[in-house]
């Protein structure tokens, strides 16, 4: 079983807590991206990922310093959105960081795939960027289906996507038909409609991830027994490919 999920636009340098295990599967590849971001004004890097002028000036510096063999932190560490202060991998203990590094999966529109004790450095990049490259119009077809092979290289035929739609996409549509594509939803009930809210989605993936580890989950019908945050299960809105959990009752 693999479970993937998104990155977070914010990072951190982190050398101290935990030492990476290992440089990121697609390194060459995010070389290659690396120098095509260098070779664009500061004016086109800043419309390319869309920020104010500080963010802007502050990537714009990373990229120029950016070495990605040096002062690596591993990437579960990394990065700093709502879905890893709720996974909190800083105070996971060793037995659920042994977990995460075997079954959990960092999409990542500049590294590609990462495994959570890969060493990365700050970046900016959104994999929906419109960034062509090597030919491709964006970095959709630049990621083609490596980003899928990469994670059936061990003969799993389960993917619990805890992505967003963003990053998902450039794993579902290569896929074989004998994987199961499992995606979880996070909702609440608005007549008979499941409404999904920005925030409490990415809350409760991470919060997910933390429970997958602590209760070192391998089938999916465990993943039924997920009721942190108030949310639960519900078996009539879910199918074999799309567990529903609804926020406060089923």
């Amino acid at each position: 079983m693999r479970c993937m999920i998104s990155p977070a636009k914010k990072m951190n340098v982190d050398t101290d807590s935990f030492a990476p295990s290992s440089l990121p599967q697609f390194l060459p590849e995010a070389r290659t991206i690396r120098d095509a971001l260098r070779a664009m004004s500061p004016q086109e890097l800043q419309a390319l990922w869309g920020c104010n002028d500080s963010i802007a000036r502050l990537n714009i510096r990373r990229l120029q310093e950016m070495d990605l063999e040096t002062r690596l932190t591993p990437a579960v560490i990394a990065y700093e959105g709502i879905q890893y202060r709720y996974m909190a991998p800083g105070v996971m203990e060793r037995d659920h960081l042994d977990y995460l590094q075997e079954h959990l999966r960092i999409l990542s529109g500049f590294y590609g795939l990462l495994r959570p004790f890969d060493g990365v450095v700050p970046y900016r990049l959104e994999m929906q960027a419109p960034l062509a490259l090597d030919g491709h119009r964006d970095l959709y077809g630049f990621w083609g289906d490596k980003l899928a092979k990469a994670l059936l290289d061990e003969e799993d035929r389960l993917i619990v996507n805890l992505a967003s739609r963003e990053y998902s996409r450039a794993v579902e549509p290569h896929l074989p038909p004998a994987v199961t594509f499992l995606t979880c939803t996070f909702g609440e009930l608005k007549g008979d409609k499941v409404i999904e809210k920005g925030t409490l989605c990415k809350m409760a993936r991470g919060q997910m991830v933390r429970w997958m580890a602590e209760n070192r989950v391998t089938q999916p019908r465990d993943l039924r027994e997920f009721r942190d945050l108030g949310y639960r299960f519900s078996p009539t809105r879910s199918t074999d490919t799309d567990y529903i959990f609804i926020k406060g009752g089923n």
